[in-house]
């Protein structure tokens, strides 16, 4: 168990809990770990492989195999990768001509001759019954055999393990931090959540838990350990009642409640109890889930509880046996009357609603009169407003200067995206700004002095992560419309999928696009070669795994948009896989080198989302002919099978080009208004840091930084956000 805990410690924040030992010479043992850290990309402080030194060598090897299949895991190194061409990214044949050559195979082969002569008889044949076509012709160790051994480069990179705190104060501290975060988690980090709060339900507690996914995690380990519960409304005990029945806290699938033994049922009643009794008018919020509310009456049997009245009275509205005007119908009755005075009355008593109406409210607003008595509001009731939702208002008024009829990104909370043209009627700009400075004021307000600010430059282009869901979980996996510098002149693109039960067969492709975002050409199984770029195979079943990969020479590449993609030809969703994840590396050169070299990954990230073609970013190729890379993080619905890219082309340009023209709201935004309570701003070059406390925010943590520092790198960017 602390194994398992310690992996997630390392995970989350780079650190390696203090290692525990008795003293003794482990100088060597140490070093060697520390050289087999490197060949996966990852390097010891120099505090820690201190530390380490101090220790026996048996504490030290202790630790080396508690953390060395972590981080081999954090990078995609814990799966072997083959690829169907041995000597990729050599010697790839055309297209045409690989096929023809499956196709003497076949003929040559007693046991599928027949079969291949019917079919070419008949002048359609079927890729997928030529023995040599989709499945790997020779075994990992062949590849590696065959490949080079890839020689180290200053460009690889090195993620840096810190020295941490004792196991159970690191495992404390990440608790408080997942727990009481701003923003929705992922789905991982919820998982994660979920570990922890068994272990922590009775210790300290953050001072609140602002999101409604997280409480009800904290409240079933909360619950099952005899706590006190946190409840402020009915759809709490919903929630609750999700988690304790294997479902799905966020309310967007439906659960299937479970038979709860009578103390659970009698807890999650008296809780309903409480709410309502508090407050009747929050039966309200019963008709947003009316379904699941009927579902779990049948569960919890509140007729056999006579004495709780008021839970008896959720159910009762669930089923339309007694009404309770919901607050949004009576907000909705108002907007279509045009009653725009009356709903900012009405909506004056919920900031969060009113904040989510406001571009609704100014658009049918009478006159400037209405419009500025929509402004008073919001600047009024901004202070009582999550940061969260104060900074995506802002954002949302931003991308409104734009003309009428430019594409427009919808993203669903499970990363389903679709662009359409944004047919909106404008927001008078005056008002747009009065508001825009509105919202500055109040974050600038709601920010904390900073003291000496320590910024990374590759940092600042990061967009805000104002939702976990906007991100997959993985290794240097940016927010949804962050940017980043590629530093490189191959790239490398990397599938990997393992099917859980019936065949299936991803297929890695990539889109290149002209600057007005129409198709130039593509990579795939049917194009294995075009202008700088190569294609490593396709593989069609996956039951011990399969990776394919597909690598560009970035200056020879012709197009302005590079857009990889991982289109579902057959089998499993990416949910039902058991693993999948995409990635991307870097290499310089003519460097060789297997088809994985984990300490050439830039990235790696999860393939977790509904839709049958993944689109993870796009690489844009800017007007100083350097590469930059944005952030997608989105799934098309495609069809049930045989997707390709030839067929999605039109869809994913669209999608494409909504994103990229969108302007997300950076950390260079928070920090500009941070740096007017900041004693000093510096930008990080790389080298030696103060030797003072500093607020610092990049992209990893540099080495040496005081102890009394305060410390923001990608693991924690959601602390960012204030409340």
């Amino acid at each position: 168990m602390a194994h398992g805990l310690a992996s997630l410690v390392i995970r989350h924040t780079h650190r390696i809990p203090s290692p525990e030992g008795s003293a003794g010479e482990g100088a060597t043992a140490a070093r060697q770990f520390d050289a087999a850290l490197m060949s996966v990309g990852f390097k010891l402080s120099a505090e820690l492989l201190e530390r380490l030194s101090g220790l026996s060598e048996a504490a030290v090897l202790r630790t080396a195999r508690r953390t060395l299949p972590v981080v081999s895991e954090m990078v995609g190194d814990h799966v072997r990768h083959n690829a169907y061409f041995i000597d990729f990214p050599a010697n790839v044949p055309d297209t045409e001509e690989f096929w023809m050559r499956c196709v003497t195979k076949a003929l040559e082969d007693d046991t599928s001759r027949e079969n291949v002569l019917k079919q070419l008889a008949h002048g359609v044949l079927n890729l997928l019954s030529l023995p040599a076509y989709g499945r790997y012709q020779h075994t990992y160790e062949q590849l590696l055999a065959a490949q080079d051994e890839l020689i180290a480069s200053a460009g690889d990179r090195v993620t840096v393990l810190h020295l941490g705190r004792d196991l159970d104060d690191e495992l404390t501290d990440l608790y408080l931090a997942l727990a009481g975060s701003t923003t929705p988690l992922g789905e991982e980090h919820l998982r994660d959540l979920k570990t922890l709060a068994q272990r922590c339900a009775l210790g300290p507690q953050p001072e609140s838990i602002p999101v409604r996914e997280n409480r009800a995690v904290v409240n079933e380990a909360r619950l099952l350990a005899g706590a006190d519960l946190l409840l402020d409304t009915v759809t709490d005990v919903l929630r609750l009642a999700c988690a304790l029945s294997g479902g799905d806290v966020t309310l967007r699938e439906p659960t299937r409640f479970r038979s709860l033994p009578r103390p659970v049922r009698r807890a999650l009643l008296a809780g309903l109890d409480a709410v309502v009794a508090a407050d009747p008018a929050k039966l309200a919020d019963v008709h947003a889930h009316r379904e699941p509310f009927k579902r779990l009456g049948e569960r919890l049997h509140p007729h056999e509880y006579p004495h709780r009245p008021h839970a008896a009275e959720v159910f009762a509205v669930a089923r339309g046996e007694k009404e309770a005007r919901s607050f949004d119908s009576r907000v909705e009755e108002l907007l279509d009357a045009y009653d725009v005075p009356g709903a900012v009355r009405l909506l004056r008593s919920a900031p969060g609603k009113l904040f989510r109406a406001l571009d609704l409210l100014l658009r049918i607003a009478s006159g400037q009169e209405e419009r500025d008595a929509v402004v008073a509001a919001a600047v009024r009731v901004a202070p009582q407003v999550s940061g969260r939702v104060v900074l995506s208002v802002r954002e949302h008024f931003q991308n409104r200067e734009r003309e009428t009829g430019e594409p427009r990104i919808f993203v669903s909370r499970r990363g389903h995206g679709w662009a359409a043209p944004d047919a909106r009627r404008p927001v008078p700009a005056a008002d747009r700004d009065r508001l825009v400075a509105a919202l500055d004021a109040e974050m600038r307000r709601r920010l904390p002095a900073p003291g000496r600010l320590l910024l990374d430059p590759d940092v600042l282009d990061v967009a805000l992560p104002l939702s976990g869901r906007a991100a997959a979980a993985g290794l240097g996996v940016l927010p949804r419309g962050s940017v980043s510098a590629v530093d490189g002149e191959r790239l490398r693109f990397f599938v990997y999928w393992k099917e859980t039960g019936k065949r299936t067969d991803y297929d890695l492709s990539a889109l290149l696009l002209h600057p007005d975002y129409s198709t130039g050409s593509w990579l795939s199984y049917t194009s294995l070669k075009t202008v700088g770029g190569v294609h490593s195979g396709d593989i069609t079943e996956a039951p011990e795994g399969a990776s394919e990969f597909i690598e560009l020479s970035l200056d020879q590449v012709r197009g302005t948009f590079i857009v990889p993609q991982v289109n579902i030809y057959a089998g499993e969703g990416f949910d039902e896989v058991e693993e999948s994840f995409f990635g991307f590396m870097l290499r310089d050169g003519e460097r060789k080198g297997r088809p994985f070299e984990p300490r050439t990954v830039r990235t790696k990230s999860d393939l977790r989302g509904a839709g049958r073609v993944a689109l993870p970013m796009v690489f844009r190729r800017e007007d100083d002919g350097r590469w930059r890379a944005k952030w997608l993080h989105l799934y098309l619905r495609g069809i049930s099978s045989a997707n390709r890219v030839e067929e999605n082309q039109v869809s994913v340009s669209k999608v494409v080009r909504a994103v990229v023209e969108r302007e997300y709201l950076t950390v260079r935004y928070l920090t500009g208004l941070m740096s007017d309570h900041a004693t000093a701003v510096e930008l990080w070059d790389g080298g030696p840091v103060p030797d003072e406390p500093v607020m610092y925010i990049g992209l990893e943590r540099p080495e040496g930084l005081h102890p009394d520092s305060r410390v923001v790198t990608l693991e924690n960017l959601r602390d960012l956000i204030p409340d």
